[in-house]
Order: C-alpha cells, then structure tokens, then sequence
C-alpha cells in the first residue's frame, strides 16, 4: 500500500519551507501527515532520529492515543504534506483494512528501530 496513491487528490495539502517546523514535541496533535514531496526530519529530545521521505507517514501517533507530541518535526527540504485529521484518519482505518495494516507495519518497524 503506497500511501502517496491514496492522498494524492486530497484537498487537504500543506507546503512548508526548508527550515520550517512542521509540529514540537509536546504539541497536541491534530494532524497525521503524510510526505508528497520533499523531505522532513524527526528530532526527539535534541537528537536526530530519521529523515523522511516521499510516501513516508509521521504524527499519527497522537491521533492514536491522543497524547502530545513525541518529537519535533522540521523540513528538511521545501515539502508538500497531506494532512489527514482523525475524523479521517479513523474512515481510512474502518473503511480501508490495507491502510490499517500499513499504519501498523510502520509502527512495528518503528518499535524495532527504537529497540536497536
């Protein structure tokens, strides 16, 4: 499942500037995003974790279990975001079993990256 095939007509897309933060750790959340272009890096408590890229999904998360933010996101690159919020993002988790399945994927890999 390729999440940028199931945003790419969403009305709902964001631009940010190189430099510019997307969301800081301890923010509420709103918002899971989903990278169409360009890049975004993940910094947790001052220490980098990973860049994301095209296709990549960050923040759902707090869409999950409505806690803050875990980390600071900032674009790395001028990017365009989809932004799916939890009215949403629950449809896609009912109505689509292949999204769900891909939302836990990436959070397993997550999960295993964290315990290296």
């Amino acid at each position: 499942m390729n999440p940028l095939n199931l945003f790419k007509n969403s009305d709902n897309h964001e631009r940010f500037a190189a430099g510019a933060t997307i969301f800081h750790q301890g923010d509420q959340g709103d918002y899971m995003y989903v990278v169409m272009e360009g890049e975004v890096d993940v910094i947790a408590d001052g220490k980098y974790i990973r860049t994301l890229k095209a296709g990549d999904i960050f923040g759902e998360m707090s869409l999950i279990d409505d806690a803050p933010r875990s980390a600071d996101t900032v674009a790395k690159t001028d990017c365009v975001l989809a932004l799916v919020d939890e009215r949403r993002f629950l449809f896609l988790v009912h109505e689509t079993p292949m999204f769900a399945l891909h939302m836990l994927g990436v959070m397993a890999r997550r999960l295993r990256d964290w315990q290296k």
